[in-house]
């Protein structure tokens, strides 16, 4: 495939983080309309999805960079390798600081809390189908071995260094399968946004489905790298999976305090006999 989408000049322009910028791009725009429609303030969620963007990345980098500390030291140039390091785990340490973040900027202004997660599903599922893209073109998160007629080759040994994909070798394009996957449900969860029996529901979709897809396509991913747990019954990504399926479960549980359209009738006690015969007549 393409791990280097163009050069300029010297400079370098990978395709992982290219095409995942404009996912994210994307992303935030539909963040900006599905605000409106929840009646949102467009501009608290435009620096909250910023906010959760960057500290995500910041945090899994500084992470990546205290644990390669002692090989930085000797050789402090490797520190521009470490951009082009993509790691299941690193994800998952990212989505925790950026939930920790968003956690803390909602309640500091006064936001609620499962319709900022309503409002904020589809364009996650936008940037994650448009960050696999990337991952597919650059060879990160490459696929089992495969005899199957959509079979990918990579040839380009950039994609060896950086995302350790085999070369000449026919592997699943098993990005694509997720990213199309992750297409269609941010095609669903924008169809559900005036179905919405209740808030949080279209988060809980968008947990539960993401969990299914990640579940699967861990089937057709090399396993290399990817956490082998319980024997190698189930790789990490795997388990990370069945957690985000019981999450959104519990999301969807009916909660009458979230339900939407739902009018609690005021219950005014019945006139006691007593009082009905102290009440003055008139006429």
């Amino acid at each position: 495939m393409h791990p280097v989408l163009f050069h300029i000049g010297s400079l370098v322009i990978p395709s992982y983080g290219a095409i995942a910028a404009v996912g994210v791009l994307l992303a935030l725009m539909l963040a900006l309309h599905t605000a409106r429609k929840l009646k949102l303030d467009p501009n608290k969620i435009w620096n909250l999805s910023i906010l959760m963007l960057f500290t995500a990345l910041l945090g899994s980098r500084l992470l990546l960079v205290i644990a390669n500390w002692t090989v930085l030291r000797h050789h402090p140039l490797w520190l521009l390798s470490l951009a082009m390091i993509h790691h299941p785990l690193l994800a998952a340490i990212g989505s925790f600081i950026a939930l920790a973040v968003a956690t803390v900027y909602v309640r500091k202004n006064h936001l609620p809390s499962r319709v900022v997660a309503d409002a904020l599903a589809a364009p996650a599922a936008l940037a994650l189908g448009g960050e696999q893209v990337g991952a597919l073109l650059a060879g990160s998160g490459y696929g089992a071995g495969a005899h199957v007629p959509w079979a990918i080759v990579y040839t380009d040994a950039l994609a060896d260094r950086w995302s350790g994909a085999p070369l000449g070798i026919p592997v699943h394009p098993v990005q694509a399968y997720v990213a199309l996957c992750f297409f269609a449900i941010t095609l669903g969860l924008i169809l559900c946004l005036p179905r919405r029996r209740q808030n949080g529901d279209l988060a809980g979709l968008f947990l539960m489905a993401t969990g299914v897809v990640l579940f699967i396509t861990e089937f057709w991913r090399d396993p290399i790298g990817r956490g082998a747990m319980l024997g190698g019954f189930l790789k990490g990504p795997q388990a990370a999976a069945i957690l985000l399926v019981l999450v959104g479960a519990f999301i969807l549980w009916d909660s009458p305090s979230q339900q939407l359209g739902v009018s609690v009738p005021s219950i005014h006690p019945a006139p006691s006999a007593h009082s009905a015969i102290e009440r003055p007549s008139h006429g």
